[in-house]
């Protein structure tokens, strides 16, 4: 019973997150009249106030994670856990890859667009790559460092700013890579890009995780 109110968290809150960060860049391109920084800001800004939002409302029944690389990390640094863990992870990215991909289809739902769409929108290349690592290293190392009761907020307010100072816009999150996959807008990207984005993210998932250990893990969930 748990489990299944934790995943159907997971599932809402990636949803939610993914129907965020379309919905805004779709609202943010039809305002802007063809200026992107302005674009990008609307996107931004409605994604940090609804991550802050879901984490603070959904982590109490999952941990809010929304993402499997978040995922998968906890679940290596409790081992302690392991039955519980084999179960958990698998469900939970499940939840949250369904979850990415039903936010993709409400955004487009609300803005009155094709449901089923596939991106175009092309982002690739070693300085994308590159930027994909360093945003999924700093938000996993947010994550694990992050002060008790503090973590809602500092995710959001990193995330915000690797908005801006990467070159990917940090999407940092594997979920919403196939959330984006299904979306042929502001926020989209194209399946051929996909792979090389999320192999980016496991390996700044990693070194996020290396470099928590190194300065001293504080997270202290259960």
């Amino acid at each position: 019973m748990k489990l299944g109110r934790a995943a159907c968290a997971e599932f809402l809150g990636t949803a939610g997150l993914l129907a965020a960060v379309i919905g805004s860049g779709i609202m943010g391109e039809r305002l802007a009249g063809g200026n992107d920084a302005i674009a990008l800001l609307a996107n931004t800004l409605a994604t940090v106030f609804a991550l802050f939002v879901l984490i603070e409302t959904l982590g109490p029944v999952s941990g809010a994670h929304f993402n499997p690389v978040v995922t998968i990390v906890l679940a290596v640094r409790q081992p302690t856990a392991q039955v519980r863990r084999r179960v958990l992870v698998p469900v939970f990215i499940l939840a949250q890859l369904l979850g990415a991909v039903a936010g993709a289809w409400l955004a487009h739902a609300m803005f009155g667009l094709d449901v089923l769409q596939a991106s175009t929108k092309v982002r690739a290349g070693p300085a994308q790559w590159l930027a994909e690592v360093v945003a999924t290293a700093g938000l996993l190392l947010v994550i694990l460092r992050a002060p008790a009761g503090k973590g809602s907020a500092l995710v959001a307010c990193y995330i915000g700013a690797a908005y801006w100072f990467t070159a990917s816009t940090a999407f940092a999150n594997p979920a919403a890579v196939l959330g984006r996959m299904a979306s042929d807008s502001f926020a989209g990207i194209a399946p051929e890009s996909a792979p090389g984005f999320v192999l980016a993210q496991c390996v700044g998932a990693a070194a996020g995780y290396w470099l928590a250990r190194c300065l001293g893990d504080r997270r202290t969930d259960d």
